[in-house]
């Protein structure tokens, strides 16, 4: 165990120390908390959805149970990937208010545990965007940032009833 790893006497343990999945999207990295993911799995066939959001790509059937799954380049806004490059695809399987959902990232990299107190809210003009305001602080990462991905705000609450609908159908 490291130094960040030790606890300090008088502190919990948890205010030290939270633990992060960290996964690629294009060249950037974002994590998201672990207690949110319930596990990663490699791409599955994916059944499209008619008149759903663009970013939502369409449900996956894991183990009986019919989830929505979003494509977390094109709901970031970020260019679409080549075909070429979908070796390292993943979907995080992630509880959003109660429901499970899955998010298409480009490839998942490590889990980590960073101390608490490493994370600095996002820069003012990066939340004057409304769009932004997923982004839930930024850490750095010996030479490269992380992104720090807030997933029950990726989705709005209108996107959110249209996620339900897309469940429910």
């Amino acid at each position: 165990m490291g130094p960040a790893a030790r606890k300090r006497p008088g502190l919990p343990e948890t205010s030290e120390l939270i633990q992060l999945v960290s996964f690629a999207i294009g060249k950037e990295q974002f994590g998201v908390d672990i207690l949110m993911v319930q596990e990663i799995i490699r791409m599955a066939p994916i059944t499209s959805v008619p008149n759903s959001p663009d970013f939502i790509e369409g449900v996956i059937n894991l183990r009986g149970h019919i989830i929505p799954v979003i494509d977390l380049r094109k709901r970031l806004k970020l260019n679409p990937l080549a075909e070429e490059n979908r070796d390292h695809t993943r979907i995080l399987i992630v509880n959003v208010q109660d429901r499970v959902t899955g998010f298409i990232v480009d490839a998942v990299s490590e889990v980590l545990k960073i101390p608490k107190r490493s994370i600095e809210p996002p820069p003012d003009i990066v939340l004057a965007g409304q769009k932004s305001q997923y982004i839930s602080g930024v850490c750095k990462l010996d030479e490269r940032l992380l992104i720090l991905l807030d997933f029950s705000k990726i989705l709005q609450t209108e996107e959110i009833k249209k996620l339900i609908e897309v469940q429910d159908d």
